[in-house]
């Protein structure tokens, strides 16, 4: 409801300080609806009620969608959102969708946050493939600012980001990345990082 209403309000003829007022709402909002997001969905992962869906679906278009989320903030950064899927990957898998994606968002979303002027790039190769299952393995590798040994095992801890003075001030909850790992994990995969400071990130899972 205050989302819509902002978004009404700023349909509407504003001078530039009201612009700037609705935009702050709407960005407010927005940041307040993903925590709500990220603490139900994680109540969800530790009360065992969480149930993942098996259904018929495009790799290509779950990442295509997860780019069509963050285009915008890939933009207002100055950022490049690059796909490279193996060839070797039917066109159509069985899983569940929307919880790739999310580990996907959530991955993505993190990398352009903490990247300026650079690139995010997302790879799936599989891994292992058979008649009944297949591994992929996903990769989303930014040129972003990088984190030390200390900063990466901190990193999958509830409420938890990898530093207070450099990763605190780009916001967020804290519980990203660790729903990301429990999806995982119930996915039967893991997740892990590898980087350095000043030279990036890349995320696998």
């Amino acid at each position: 409801g205050v989302l819509g209403m902002a978004e009404l309000l700023d349909s509407t003829t504003l001078n530039e300080s009201q612009k700037e007022y609705v935009d702050a709402i709407k960005l407010s909002g927005e940041a307040l609806l993903s925590v709500i997001n990220d603490v139900l969905d994680y109540s969800k992962i530790e009360s065992g009620k969480m149930e993942l869906e098996n259904s018929p679906f495009e790799i290509s278009n779950c990442i295509k969608e997860t780019f069509d989320i963050l285009r915008y903030k890939a933009l207002e950064k100055g950022n490049q959102l690059i796909v490279k899927i193996d060839e070797r990957l039917p066109a159509k898998i069985s899983g569940d969708k929307a919880r790739l994606r999310q580990i996907l968002v959530n991955l993505v979303g993190n990398a352009i946050k903490f990247t300026d002027k650079g690139t995010i790039n997302v790879e799936a190769v599989p891994l292992k493939i058979t008649d009944r299952e297949i591994e992929i393995r996903f990769a989303v590798k930014d040129t972003g600012i990088g984190m030390t040994r200390e900063q990466i095992n901190r990193l999958f801890q509830t409420f938890t980001q990898a530093d207070i003075s450099t990763y605190g001030k780009y916001g967020g909850s804290g519980l990203g990345l660790a729903i990301s790992q429990r999806l995982a994990t119930m996915m039967h995969g893991n997740i892990w990082v590898e980087s350095e400071p000043g030279n990036g990130s890349t995320f696998y899972f």
